[in-house]
């Protein structure tokens, strides 16, 4: 059964300044209920991949974005609503406490608050819900987005090295999470770790610097995926 795509976007590269493209002429597409991970050596270009599609990076030009079949802008304010990008160091709203910060997010979407408790507790967060972000450390940081995420449930979550900062019982819950939204929406999601890919994904990215660009050198599906599979293309034992 052909599931039928959420996003796509082709011929995407994108800079910084007037500098040489850090991404080049890359194209990708995400299904409905698909996670697709991105894996890369530091460099390649995976952060700057994920800001330009989420519509955060204006220095990038494209061919053609899609959503549900349609031509799309990627700073449109309806592709806005559908989706979400969590940073890999967000620093951002550090005066805000957690529950400031969900109440911010909701109402940037326009969307009713909805009940986190249950990712709150998962992430072992209800402690610091009243604690003033910066006074966070960087995992307890990326749990309050990560929650705030997961929460809003947009059509696409894209996540950005989720798994730093991470501890063990955290890194675990939030494999089950991203596992679990296939039900709802879809994920692309970035990281240095193989092991979380290879648990969660339908499919693998690998992006290689290649020409002075970042580009997507291969891709992995099914049971292709494994840590060996993906080392033997990037040539590194370890990332």
């Amino acid at each position: 059964m052909e599931t039928s795509e959420l996003f796509g976007i082709s011929g995407l590269s994108a800079w910084y300044g007037t500098a040489d493209p850090v991404i080049e002429d890359v194209a990708l597409s995400i299904a409905r209920g698909e996670v697709v991970g991105v894996i890369g050596m530091n460099g390649a270009g995976k952060t700057t991949l994920f800001k330009a599609i989420a519509g955060v990076l204006g220095t990038c030009r494209y061919e053609e974005a899609r959503l549900d079949g349609q031509r799309v802008g990627l700073t449109d304010r309806a592709v806005k609503r559908r989706r979400i990008m969590v940073f890999s160091d967000e620093r951002a709203f550090g005066n805000f406490t957690f529950l400031e910060y969900l109440s911010f997010v909701f109402r940037a979407y326009r969307t009713p608050l909805a009940d986190c408790s249950r990712i709150v507790q998962g992430f072992g967060f209800e402690r610091y819900v009243e604690t003033p972000l910066r006074e966070l450390s960087l995992g307890s940081r990326k749990k309050a987005s990560l929650i705030a995420a997961f929460a809003l449930s947009p059509d696409l979550l894209i996540l950005d090295e989720p798994v730093n900062g991470l501890d063990f019982e955290s890194t675990e819950y939030l494999y089950r999470l991203i596992r679990d939204y296939r039900e709802h929406g879809s994920v692309l999601f970035s990281s240095h770790v193989l092991e979380s890919v290879c648990l969660t994904c339908n499919r693998v990215l690998v992006l290689e610097r290649t020409d002075g660009a970042g580009r997507i050198r291969k891709t992995f599906s099914g049971e292709e995926i494994s840590p060996a599979s993906i080392r033997s293309v990037l040539g590194h034992d370890e990332l």
